[in-house]
């Protein structure tokens, strides 16, 4: 699935929330490229979903057991509260991530590991392609310098997979 505003709105894609609060909750499955931002508790309880979004308010991946996240844009307060499951990405182009992260559970580290490296590249590939995002295109043109600004959520479930473990 797919959502980006219609062309020639007259305003900035990855500035304006077009989805809105508690989107994917309990979602089983499938992908979701969102060429603007999500509301609060975007992916709360998401199992199995893809999903790439440019933004995100309060909550993202609340209690998130499976899945993979990417969130190409600035996200609000308690991320990751309650995640025992699944892999989430952000982009921290102005190193105001880290605070915004609830800690109880879930690891913070950038995204060493090749295959993790591969999973989110191909993700915002595939998120380019069927929504056009200028922000995915420039990320995907300048991939070295943006990909050391990602962080990676590991919950303990997760920490031995081959995207989060470089070892």
């Amino acid at each position: 699935m797919t959502r980006h505003p219609a062309e020639n709105t007259g305003f900035c894609p990855e500035d304006a929330t077009i989805v809105g609060n508690t989107c994917l909750y309990g979602a089983t499955g499938g992908q979701i490229f969102v060429r603007g931002k999500a509301g609060e508790r975007f992916a709360v309880r998401n199992p199995l979903e893809q999903a790439v979004v440019e933004g995100t308010g309060d909550h993202c991946c609340e209690y998130m057991t499976g899945g993979c996240v990417v969130v190409l844009g600035k996200v609000g307060r308690n991320v990751a509260a309650g995640m025992t499951g699944g892999l989430a990405y952000f982009l921290d182009e102005d190193d105001s991530f880290i605070p915004k992260v609830n800690r109880e559970i879930v690891k913070i580290q950038r995204v060493n590991a090749p295959v993790g490296q591969m999973q989110l590249k191909s993700l915002i590939e595939a998120h380019v392609e069927k929504t056009g995002s200028g922000k995915g295109s420039v990320i995907l043109k300048e991939w070295d310098k943006y990909l050391p600004l990602f962080w990676q959520l590991v919950p303990p479930s997760e920490e031995d997979t081959p995207e989060a473990c470089a070892d």
